[in-house]
């Protein structure tokens, strides 16, 4: 009689999709947990001081808002240069009309510089709402104010500090 070989049955193993799949479905939901809705406000929406200061309304108004004031910086800045590189192809016979338009486009290239440093500053204060600490003053850590930073959103400093700031400003330009 011929040997017979029991063929040996290999080990059939159920894939272990259930832990991986409980371990995404817990995973997220800790993401829905950690992840915020985004908060929607309406345009003529105004901080008010009776609300909690710095709460995600106010930074959602200030991000806003900062947002369009650079949008309008930056459309201005690009009409001028734009504008104002047309003008260099005229030029005046006249030393007079030549020095005029010399001080004009100077005097021009200031404004846009100063708002180029002011767009900067206004990156500076979106960086500091993402990062929580704006409306805050970076050097006493005391609130800024409502009313102060709907005059000046890019502001950085308490009245306080930023008068003190200014005076050593004043002092060491003395020197």
């Amino acid at each position: 009689m011929p040997k017979t070989t029991k063929a040996k049955k290999k080990k059939v193993t159920k894939p272990k999709t259930k832990v991986i799949s409980k371990t995404k479905k817990a995973a997220a939901k800790a993401s829905i947990k950690i992840s915020k809705t985004p908060i929607k406000i309406s345009k003529n929406y105004i901080p008010k001081d009776t609300e909690k200061y710095m709460c995600e309304k106010h930074k959602v108004f200030f991000r806003i808002k900062l947002n369009e004031w650079k949008k309008e910086l930056v459309k201005a800045n690009n009409e001028a240069l734009y504008n104002g590189s047309m003008d260099d192809n005229s030029i005046s016979a006249d030393i007079v009309d030549q020095a005029s338009s010399y001080t004009d486009k100077n005097v021009e290239m200031k404004a846009i510089n100063r708002q180029i440093k002011l767009i900067s500053e206004i990156d500076k204060a979106l960086m500091r709402i993402r990062d929580d600490t704006y409306g805050y003053c970076l050097d006493t850590a005391e609130p800024i104010g409502l009313k102060r930073l709907m005059a000046r959103p890019v502001a950085k400093y308490t009245i306080a500090a930023q008068e003190k700031h200014e005076k050593d400003e004043k002092v060491h330009a003395d020197d």
